[in-house]
């Protein structure tokens, strides 16, 4: 008896029906894309550092996250090879150069990696080929990561274009991205690394990694390495790298404050937006209530009446917002050209569902005081 009573109580007024499902659906949608923003600042974060064939990693104290690297001695690579369980140290190098899109003309930040062609640092099934093994060695010749923004220009091999006023060669092709800290990456060789950066010596590295032999415990290495290694450098394992990575973009930057915020905003909304349409529901039906309450109908009754609108209003503004936002997760992926990995999960959109049904709940008990208030006497 108590549903049919909360639906027919809101398709009574259609017109505010549509309104309060439609504002339920904006907030649900807002809600659904500040959380895949920031489900994508945290794939971002962690891609890096599991495409890589590493277990520990060095890193300078003094860098935040890994494109503002600051370097730290290559010896304690060395330092580090004699380790028990260590089967392979590999050094990475960093840096953004402006590179020249050359059908436009216009340059943008490009961000480099450099590394020893002979390593197996990434994880990478395009750097086991052949020919992009052959090509990272020729001189002023990069790999270029296909996933980089249009605004870069070509990506085809054999491109030739221009790095901070010196001739480079697209020579290979691979698939990484570089989230919100690069729109764009590309690869060289150590040696064509010290060629662009002319003021970078290679005794100097932004990122240690360290390969263990199989059976070697991560954290009994890492254990070991903070022990004997100096302080200017920090150890962490690769889940450790991934977290540290993570909460900086989330916990540190404006960039996961302004997210999280979003999603509260939203849900303020939302609530504010199903107060409204609750409360003058309940105040055009002052006398129904009232009668109900003449026929010995408590407030517990009355309450659920209430609360199951609530839940229908929940639901019927959840799934448009839910199909909206995914249409919008598409847009972004190719509005970015797939750089951002947003997308939609099973575990986002039942939490969204349970966030959309307590929004609305939450609402129906602020605006439950008017049917507290409702004094069969006063009414007749």
């Amino acid at each position: 008896m108590r549903t049919p009573l909360a639906w027919l109580n809101l398709i009574h007024e259609r017109s505010r029906l549509v309104v309060a499902a439609a504002g339920v659906a904006f907030a649900v949608l807002l809600v659904f894309m500040n959380l895949g923003f920031l489900g994508a600042l945290s794939t971002t974060a962690s891609q890096l550092y599991t495409r890589m064939n590493g277990d520990v990693f060095l890193i300078s104290p003094l860098t935040p996250e890994i494109s503002t690297a600051k370097p730290f001695p290559l010896e304690r690579l060395y330092e580090a090879a004699g380790i028990a369980g260590v089967e392979e140290t590999m050094p990475l190098y960093v840096g953004y150069l402006q590179w020249r899109n050359p059908e436009t003309g216009i340059s943008r930040a490009m961000f480099f990696f450099g590394i020893n062609p002979n390593d197996r640092l990434f994880a990478l099934p395009e750097l086991s080929q052949p020919e992009n093994l052959v090509a990272l060695v020729q001189p002023n010749t990069v790999l270029m990561d296909l996933r980089s923004r249009s605004e870069f220009g070509p990506t085809a091999v054999g491109t030739q274009t221009e790095v901070d006023n010196r001739r480079v060669t697209i020579g290979g092709q691979y698939s990484l991205g570089g989230g919100f800290a690069a729109d764009g990456t590309v690869m060289v060789s150590d040696t064509n690394f010290r060629r662009y950066f002319e003021r970078r010596p290679l005794d100097l590295i932004d990122l240690g990694v360290i390969a263990l032999a199989e059976g070697a415990d991560p954290v009994q290495v890492r254990d070991r390495l903070r022990q004997i290694l100096p302080q200017d450098v920090e150890v962490f394992t690769q889940t450790e790298m991934v977290e540290r990575e993570r909460s900086f973009w989330i916990n540190t930057t404006s960039t996961g404050f302004i997210f999280g915020m979003g999603v509260a905003v939203s849900l303020v909304v939302g609530a504010v937006i199903v107060y409204q349409i609750l409360y003058a529901d309940i105040s055009d039906r002052l006398p129904e209530y009232a009668t109900l309450k003449a026929m010995g109908y408590g407030d517990t009754y009355l309450f659920g009446v209430v609360l199951q609108e609530a839940a229908i209003l929940g639901g019927l503004g959840y799934v448009p917002g839910f199909l909206l936002s995914l249409g919008l997760y598409q847009l972004t992926l190719k509005a970015t050209d797939g750089t951002l990995p947003i997308g939609m999960n099973s575990d986002r959109a039942i939490f969204v569902f349970l966030l959309t049904i307590g929004m609305c709940a939450i609402s129906a008990c602020i605006s439950l005081q008017k049917v507290v208030s409702a004094d069969p006497a006063e009414v007749f």
